[in-house]
């Protein structure tokens, strides 16, 4: 057995970047950014921010084309996915987070438009490549119905 899974808090370094594919297929791509805040043996406070590239589609990524902005506070669940490309003939590689699940963090001004959920959070599933849907449950899944 084998899992493909990643959990990130982070904030949107970039607006989404939308494209619509054939077969009105949406995808969005962002950056995400995480940071790690420790204090060294000096006394000094260190911050380490990584960066990680967001794939959304379908119907994440129409969620992402409204409500998602630089600066925004996302929880991601998702895979870890690289692939290469060839560029001046030299081979590099991308790794990339496919979201199969976003969470709208923050405050519900940070994300209020004129079409947007009234709280402070929504979520969207992307479960098996269906269309995302706002889930009236954040962090709860069909899956997730147990008895206790």
């Amino acid at each position: 057995m084998s899992i493909n899974k990643v959990i990130l808090v982070g904030n949107v370094g970039k607006d989404p970047e939308i494209r619509h594919l054939d077969n009105n297929v949406s995808v969005a791509n962002f950056p995400l950014a995480t940071s790690e805040t420790y204090t060294n043996k000096n006394g000094e406070r260190i911050t380490n921010t990584e960066w990680h590239n967001v794939v959304a589609w379908r119907g994440l990524a129409e969620v992402c084309e409204k409500y998602v902005q630089k600066g925004k506070q996302l929880y991601i669940e998702g895979k870890i996915r690289t692939r290469s490309y060839e560029q001046d003939g030299t081979k590099k590689y991308m790794t990339e987070i496919f979201a199969d699940t976003l969470q709208m963090l923050g405050r519900k001004d940070d994300f209020q438009n004129d079409s947007a959920p009234d709280r402070s959070s929504a979520t969207v599933n992307e479960p098996n490549g269906n269309n995302g849907s706002f889930d009236n449950s954040p962090g709860e899944t069909e899956e997730d119905d147990l008895p206790f």
